[in-house]
């Protein structure tokens, strides 16, 4: 007799991957009465009082409604005035997504058909092969290991009559890389002499701590890149992206958004709108403090490669696997990702250093003790 009932019910797609371990670990951290929270990756500073007080105003003038699904017109007028400031493409186009997360699923479902192939660079945001795998695409996952930098030449050889897009994350989630120039302007030219659709997703744009943020779309103008306000301002919960890119797969995306996600947040966009004229080079001060503290406490006694922007390290597990070694360290009531989360690999762990200089240095001196028993 066949199966019956719900599990029979559920879509197959969503069977091709498992919850996210992140949020396993969220749950563990819940259960633990103090613990040392080096897991999470969203900023540890508070919404400015700008961008507050432009929402609660927001909801007072009554703008709760629907907005456009294309987003508030003088946020996303600021937003095209900006992105056409920096890149003068004359057919880029702009619309306001329910976050960067919404901006890469409407990605997937624009551009992504069954059986197409999508390049991804391993340790990956633990979104991107789920999400492409929801499509019915495949991933292809190109090694980036020990220092996870970008090998033009194997990108190349990867590519097939079924790749459709690659996924490029810089600063990068879990790692802290930042691409250089030369990476950044080979893969935009790679992918234009192939034919191929250049994501980038530049969520982590205003964490840059050494130089400045290198887009492909400086070298390739059909690159569709995502950003938000969600780790910059802190607004995570809050939902409010923005996408730019080709207009006519922006258009794309403003019609599917029409059918799913409809629009973000109207109060949050209005915040979105001050956000702009915030000025955040203060907190970005302190974390680069903050990822030297890091750095500097754990150098001696971890490999890993220096995170050039993000708010993460990944260093290698001194001893056993990733996940054995994080393990142990929740009996030490210090809570990392392990970083098999992020990749094929389960040799690393990831530290989050979105937390109190306080929190860190205890962190720091917990996973010293750890190293020096193995």
């Amino acid at each position: 007799m066949s199966n019956s009932g719900p599990s029979s019910w559920i879509a197959a797609r969503s069977q091709s991957f498992d919850s996210s371990g992140i949020r396993k670990v969220f749950d563990l951290a819940a259960r633990l009465s103090n613990p040392v929270d080096l897991s999470i990756g969203q900023p540890d500073f508070d919404v400015p009082v700008a961008v507050q007080n432009a929402c609660t105003a927001a909801i007072h003038e009554g703008k709760n409604g629907y907005s456009p699904s294309q987003g508030v017109g003088p946020l996303r007028e600021k937003l095209k005035s900006h992105v056409a400031e920096r890149y003068a493409h004359e057919d880029r186009d702009v619309f306001v997504s329910s976050g960067t997360s919404g901006g890469l699923v409407l990605t997937m479902l624009s551009l992504v058909n069954p059986g197409d192939e999508v390049i991804i660079f391993d340790p990956y945001f633990v979104m991107y092969p789920p999400l492409v795998q929801l499509v019915g695409g495949t991933p292809v996952l190109i090694d980036t290991y020990p220092d996870f930098r970008i090998d033009l030449a194997q990108v190349e050889a990867s590519i097939t009559d079924r790749t459709k897009l690659i996924l490029f994350n810089s600063p990068a989630n879990p790692t802290g890389a930042t691409a250089t120039l030369g990476e950044v302007k080979g893969l935009a030219e790679l992918a234009d002499r192939h034919n191929v659709a250049l994501l980038s997703d530049e969520i982590y744009s205003q964490f840059v701590y050494d130089g400045q943020l290198h887009s492909p779309a400086d070298y390739n103008a059909n690159t569709i890149v995502i950003d938000g306000f969600s780790k910059s301002h802190a607004m995570t919960g809050w939902r409010v992206g923005w996408v730019h890119g080709p207009a006519e797969i922006i258009q794309t995306m403003i019609k599917l958004q029409q059918y799913s996600f409809v629009c973000a947040p109207q109060p949050a966009q209005w915040a979105g709108l001050a956000a702009l004229d915030v000025d955040m080079a203060g907190h970005r001060a302190d974390y680069r403090t903050k990822r030297d503290l890091l750095v500097t406490g754990l150098e001696e006694d971890f490999e890993f490669t220096h995170p050039g922007g993000a708010f993460y390290l990944f260093p290698k597990a001194p001893y056993g696997t990733g996940s054995e070694f994080v393990a142990k360290a929740i009996e030490h009531d210090l809570l990392t990702i392990p970083g098999g989360i992020f990749s094929r690999k389960d040799t690393h762990f990831r530290i989050s250093y979105a937390a109190p200089n306080e929190t860190i240095q205890r962190g720091i001196d917990i996973l010293k003790r750890l190293a020096s028993e193995g």
